[in-house]
């Protein structure tokens, strides 16, 4: 039973580490890594232990021991990650948002901040208990089983529009960005948008700069707020230190600008608005350089391929120097093969098998009601298979995964769009912990959504167990809650499928900033200001031609970006 999850349970931690390497920002501190790593890896691991959790009902249902061990990294997993979510990550969110100077002034701005998040909270808590002891005196899951139902069914009600919208969008963008013109469409557009968006994170942050230097230079050494000015100006140093390449530009002084020398709130004002100016300016110019760089590497690739009868079919990159002797032979029309046949043939492929898994999964959610019939392609594999071990955790496991990922790639559209960033390598701390939170808060509402999806002959988990019936635990939703949920997110997805959403708010243009941005918006022609600026990389190419370091896309595209 645990060979699946012990050789899982490892990988999910590389992949935690990996990714946490790859996406934070450099002045992301330890205690934040740390936390956001051990709550993505107690999401992961509810999500792991669900096929050892389906194996073991399946073949040993009244085995103590097994049922115990996995009982306890249920309460692990579960209550780590309910914790982290609901107290422990929003308390340090407000402290790294937090301007202050010192610790306790930071934990007093961040209580301050949070108490409207647990007023909320507390609130939604008081009313289901009110409304368990009224009308469920008889229930006996307790106040924590009553905190876990309001949990869970949060996630379900949100996590099902979440799901619905990956769902669709996840095949579609594979299959359309498999087309090298639509790709080069899209590339376009975006490079245009981040452009302008990079130019005005550019003028805010340098805007940002000379407040705080004019500030400075206005006040007094023996002025009683200069240390804390004097931190304000070490943290200029050393921007400038980290970047002797960014020249302020733009900067210009407001009608209130110099209104944060009147007391020590006012310079923790001024700092947390250089600190998120910094922040945003380097978020933007990373997400510029890596569409810059895509779109010149998509411009070599269709080059090479529209010359494979002169090159004899070797891959001539514009980026680095050509290879040489046998080996660079073989290498240069390996990359050939890969870069222009193979890999847009696997997106394809991968395309079709993402979106029969989501056609499987909406037929799944929609035919819960009937419970004569067992529809649901998953619960008839894993039955199928049910004495072989390894087989039933692998089909349960995939799936189970696939409806995570849609889930989370709905999560950082919304976060783009309005709250957080990921982006590599520039990834704030505030944003590494808004997206921990929201990993951890949709883990166990995706098992347990995918636990109705299966059918195990009557026997229940021991996760379903321990979760207890919404149905029971909230009486908010009515009886079948959990049939009913299901065929709303499935009529959301046909109608996300179908672009009615698209159409809707076409009709009604000003609503735009409501709805998800799908890379369908950016495919309606070649956006002119992103072929430009394009094309200018492009005749630029010949000047890094002798380049041997860094990547030269990438120093092509920062040269770009200033």
């Amino acid at each position: 039973m645990w060979v699946f999850y012990l050789i899982s349970l490892p990988l999910t931690l590389g992949m935690v580490i990996f990714t946490l390497r790859y996406f934070a920002g450099p002045d992301a501190p330890r205690y934040v890594l740390f936390t956001v790593g051990y709550a993505w890896f107690c999401s992961l691991s509810i999500i792991i232990l669900v096929p050892a959790d389906i194996w073991t009902t399946i073949s040993k249902p009244e085995n103590a021991s097994e049922n115990g061990v996995i009982s306890f990294f249920w309460s692990w997993s579960y209550w780590g990650t309910f914790l982290l979510t609901w107290a422990v990550v929003p308390l340090i969110q407000g402290f790294e948002d937090a301007g202050d100077f010192s610790v306790i002034e930071r934990l007093k701005t961040s209580v301050h901040v949070n108490l409207v998040f647990y007023s909320i909270v507390g609130f939604i808590g008081l009313v289901g208990l009110i409304l368990l002891i009224t009308m469920h005196r008889n229930w006996s899951g307790g106040v924590l089983g009553l905190a876990m139902a309001l949990s869970n069914t949060f996630g379900l009600v949100t996590g099902a529009f979440l799901l619905g919208f990956g769902l669709s969008e996840i095949p579609k963008s594979l299959w359309k960005n498999a087309d090298w013109t639509i790709r080069q469409k899209v590339l376009s557009h975006k490079v245009a948008k981040m452009a302008v968006k990079l130019d005005e994170a550019h003028q805010e942050f340098s805007n940002a700069i000379v407040v705080a230097q004019a500030t400075s230079n206005q006040m007094s050494k023996r002025d009683p707020l200069r240390p804390y000015m004097d931190v304000i100006d070490n943290m200029l140093a050393q921007m400038f230190r980290e970047d002797p390449s960014f020249k302020p530009q733009g900067g210009r002084l407001g009608e209130n600008d110099m209104d944060y020398d009147s007391d020590e709130k006012s310079m923790a004002t001024l700092r947390r608005h250089l600190r998120l100016a910094r922040e945003e300016y380097y978020r933007y110019k990373s997400e510029y350089m890596t569409y810059v760089s895509e779109a010149l590497q998509l411009e070599d690739t269709i080059k090479n391929y529209e010359r494979r009868s002169s090159t004899g079919w070797k891959y001539v990159s514009s980026f680095r120097p050509g290879r040489s002797g046998k080996t660079g032979t073989f290498l240069d029309s390996t990359e050939f093969i890969w870069r222009c046949i193979l890999r847009k043939q696997l997106k394809k492929v991968l395309a079709i098998i993402l979106g029969i898994m989501s056609a499987a999964i909406l037929l799944a959610e929609a035919t819960l009601l009937p419970r004569g019939v067992d529809l649901s392609l998953f619960s008839i594999l894993i039955n199928s298979v049910k004495k072989q071990e390894v087989l039933v955790q692998v089909f349960a496991f995939v799936p189970l995964m696939y409806m995570c990922i849609c889930t989370y790639y709905s999560l950082f559209k919304i976060g783009m769009l309005m709250f957080y960033s990921l982006t590599p390598r520039q990834t704030s701390s505030v944003s590494l912990l808004m997206i921990c939170s929201m990993v951890a808060r949709y883990a166990p509402p995706i098992s347990y959504n995918f636990l109705n999806l299966i059918s195990l002959g009557g026997r229940k988990t021991i996760f379903e167990k321990r979760m207890g019936n919404i149905d029971d635990a909230v009486p908010f939703f009515g009886e079948g809650f959990n049939n009913i949920y299901p065929l709303i997110m499935v009529l959301y997805t046909l109608l996300v499928a179908s672009n009615f959403f698209d159409r809707v708010v076409g009709f009604f243009g000003n609503w735009k900033r409501l709805r998800f941005q799908t890379e369908a918006d950016d495919m309606d022609g070649f956006d002119p200001s992103g072929l430009i600026i394009l094309q200018k990389g492009i005749n630029k190419l010949s000047s890094f031609q002798n380049d041997h370091g860094l990547n030269k896309g990438t120093r092509l595209a920062n040269k770009l970006s200033h």
